[in-house]
């Protein structure tokens, strides 16, 4: 039962939150005075509805209210279906220029090695490079805990391989049986 409410209420936020902008067509329109720019960009001055009208349907366009609040109205005589793709293709072409940048984690311990180390750091750079953002964790474990000075120094060596990709965000701290840091790429 709470399974069916959940996606209830769900659904009827994503509806809140995306709703497309209507315009209002043709004979939707109820202002009787509105200010017309025609096709080709050119203003006509404030006409009557009906003579709005008269020039879309003349020119086999329709007519578009395109700012509903200012006083009097904007319309447009504009091909609404051409308009539309165009709109569409705009948020397509916006949402695939938008990239959500991600967390990348590294984990390193104590006693990794120098060649895995390289290895590490090889992978980090790949991550920076493709302009996500890293956190480097270097977990302490056991009597590891009391050398905090051998895990910052594994951290900053670590550091020194990256460096010329890496701006360092937040430099290495301890938290409990960790130390992390957090590498962004370098602006170009």
């Amino acid at each position: 039962m709470i399974g069916i409410w959940v996606q209830f209420i769900s659904r009827l936020f994503l509806n809140c939150i995306f709703i497309k902008k209507q315009h209002r067509l043709n004979e939707k329109i109820t202002a009787p005075l509105l200010r017309l720019i025609d096709d080709d960009e050119n203003q006509l001055g404030e006409v009557s509805r009906e003579e709005a009208l008269r020039i879309a349907h003349e020119r086999g366009l329709d007519l578009v209210e395109v700012a509903p609040l200012a006083k009097p109205p904007v319309c447009r005589v504009m091909d609404y279906g051409k308009f539309i793709y165009k709109q569409k293709k705009l948020e397509q072409k916006q949402k695939k220029a938008q990239r959500k940048v991600e967390m990348k984690t590294v984990r390193l311990s104590l006693r990794i090695d120098e060649h895995d180390l390289g290895i590490k750091a090889a992978k980090t750079r790949d991550f920076l490079e493709e302009k996500n953002s890293v956190k480097v964790i270097l977990m302490l474990k056991g009597r590891e805990m009391e050398h905090e000075d051998l895990g910052m120094s594994k951290v900053n060596s670590f550091l020194d391989k990256v460096k010329d990709v890496a701006a360092v965000e937040s430099p290495p701290k301890r938290h409990g049986s960790t130390i992390s840091m957090s590498l962004i790429p370098i602006k170009n």
